[in-house]
């Protein structure tokens, strides 16, 4: 119980990178009794939005994601009290692999039969993704956390569907199967809060992990 702060410093590039929700310093406030809803993320940069957006079409009962929630999700941890947040944060500054690329390239559903529930875009090459992932569940799982226990795929949700007709999403995969953007540098993954609204959920970067780099300065 009760209050404390947890301040991060971050290598990146060369230089000390301070994070914050409030200003350029990096400070984390992990109040024991609030609960955050977390989840870890690869952004994409601005072209491959571009390109993923380029894809959208008109389908009844789907909902697109805004380009500004695009992502690959690493890892969904769920609601979290500050204390929890503050070791996973410990925790996941000891991920220290080398960057690496990937392509968006592409296009299924989730489930892979029966009725679409979501839209996906899929990325490639899956194997140094996959190393990342996998040494985030090995640390998470070493602190404490639960195992997640579903096999890690790299994709990026595009529309979710309520009442789409399979016909229609049939089209959506048909028209973009042969998709592929150009390579990207994952230099980077974040932890981010995920906030529910009325209509959609926002997302509020908490901290960001380098990739290529050691330690957290404390």
């Amino acid at each position: 119980m009760g209050y404390h702060t947890l301040t991060i410093f971050r290598k990146f590039h060369g230089t000390i990178n301070h994070i914050s929700n409030e200003n350029q310093s990096t400070r984390i406030d992990c109040d024991s009794r609030h609960m955050k809803r977390l989840f870890l993320a690869i952004d994409l940069p601005e072209r491959i939005v571009d390109n993923i957006t380029a894809t959208y079409m008109a389908i009844p009962g789907a909902r697109w994601v805004h380009e500004k929630q695009l992502h690959l999700t690493l890892r969904f941890f769920g609601e979290l009290p500050g204390d929890r947040e503050e070791r996973l944060i410990k925790t996941l500054a000891s991920v220290t692999l080398p960057s690496f690329s990937l392509r968006v390239k592409g296009t299924g559903h989730f489930p892979p039969r029966g009725e679409p529930k979501a839209l996906w875009l899929g990325v490639t090459p899956q194997d140094e993704l996959s190393r990342l992932a996998s040494s985030v569940e090995s640390s998470v799982v070493s602190a404490g956390f639960n195992r997640e226990p579903r096999k890690f795929k790299g994709h990026i949700t595009v529309a979710r569907c309520r009442s789409a007709s399979s016909e229609r999403v049939a089209q959506y995969i048909a028209a973009n199967s042969l998709f592929t953007s150009e390579p990207f540098t994952v230099s980077a993954f974040h932890l981010y809060a995920s906030h529910l609204g009325k209509n959609h959920a926002t997302y509020t970067r908490e901290v960001t992990f380098p990739l290529g780099e050691t330690g957290l300065l404390m």
